[in-house]
C-alpha cells in the first residue's frame, strides 16, 4: 500500500486533502482510481490514516478516512544519529539507511577531520537534499514520521544538543570489552532517547573524544575491526532496533 506524508492541518475530519507534487505522483505515476485505498500520516504522531480516493481536482486529491491504525511502526526509543561529514555522497546513503533502521533524528557534525567544508550556502542546499532523501526513505519503509535532518554543526553544539538525552555512546577504537557495548545497548527502555556519535572518515580526534568523554558520553566498542563512518552507525542502529523490537 502506497503512503503519504501531509499536513496535520490536512486531515479534516473524515477528510483528507493531499497537494502539492504528491498529486501528480498518484493521479499520472501511480494511476490510481476513485475508491483505491491509500496509507497517509502526518508526520508527527504515531498514527496511519488509511483512506479511499473520493476525488480529484487540479490540485488536490480529495480522500475520505476510512480507519485510524494506531499501532504504529515507530521504535519505542528515539534514536539520534551525530553523524561526523563524510566524503562524496555517502552521507545520502547514511539517511536513507538510518531512517529505514528507524532514527528519529540525523544530525551532520563538522569535525575537525572532516574532508568536506560546507560554506553556509552549500551547507543549506545539502540539508535540504538530505530531508528530502529522509522522507523518501519514510515512505518506502512505511514510517509514522518524517525523521528531522538538522543543519550542520560543531561537535562543541553536537555534544551540547546530547546533554539531556538518557543514553549516549561514542564508538571509538580504543575502547575495549564487548561486553559492556551489550550492557548499554540492552540498558535502553522503551521511552527514552539514545544519542550515537559516529566520526567521519579518520575518526574523531583525541581532543574531541575528550570534549566528549567530559560531557559524559560512554565510549563503546564495535568489535574488532575497524568499520567505516557508513557502517558503524547503521551498526548500532540495528542493534538497537533489535533490542527495542525484540
Amino acid at each position: 500500500m502506497y503512503r503519504f506524508f501531509v499536513e496535520p492541518s490536512q486531515i479534516q475530519d473524515k477528510k483528507i486533502i493531499i497537494t502539492g507534487s504528491d498529486v501528480n505522483h498518484i493521479r499520472n505515476v501511480l494511476r490510481m482510481k476513485i475508491g483505491e485505498e491509500i496509507a497517509v500520516s502526518n508526520g508527527i504522531d504515531n498514527r496511519e490514516y488509511r483512506c479511499g480516493i473520493e476525488e480529484y481536482t487540479e490540485q488536490e486529491v480529495i480522500c475520505t478516512l476510512r480507519f485510524v491504525k494506531e499501532d504504529g511502526v515507530e521504535l519505542p526509543a528515539k534514536i539520534y544519529l551525530f553523524q561526523g561529514l563524510p566524503k562524496a555522497d555517502k552521507m545520502e546513503l547514511i539517511i536513507q539507511k538510518a531512517v529505514e533502521l528507524g532514527v528519529h533524528e540525523v544530525i551532520p557534525v563538522a569535525t575537525k577531520r572532516c574532508v568536506v567544508k560546507l560554506d553556509e550556502k552549500k551547507a543549506s542546499a545539502k540539508v535540504n537534499r538530505w530531508q528530502g532523501i529522509a522522507e523518501a526513505a519514510a515512505k518506502q519503509s512505511k514510517r509514522g514520521v518524517i525523521p528531522v535532518v538538522h543543519d550542520v554543526v560543531s561537535m562543541k553544539d553536537a555534544v551540547a544538543y546530547a546533554r539531556d538525552m538518557d543514553v549516549r555512546i561514542i564508538p571509538y577504537e580504543l575502547a575495549e570489552d564487548m561486553r559492556h557495548t551489550k550492557e548499554i545497548i540492552e540498558s535502553v527502555k522503551a521511552g527514552e532517547s539514545v544519542a550515537v556519535f559516529i566520526g567521519p572518515e579518520g575518526g574523531f580526534e583525541e581532543s574531541e573524544i575528550q570534549e566528549a568523554l567530559a560531557a559524559g558520553i560512554e565510549p563503546v566498542t564495535l568489535g574488532r575491526r575497524i568499520l567505516r563512518t557508513e557502517t558503524a552507525g547503521l551498526t548500532v542502529l540495528s542493534w538497537l532496533m533489535y533490542h527495542l523490537e525484540s
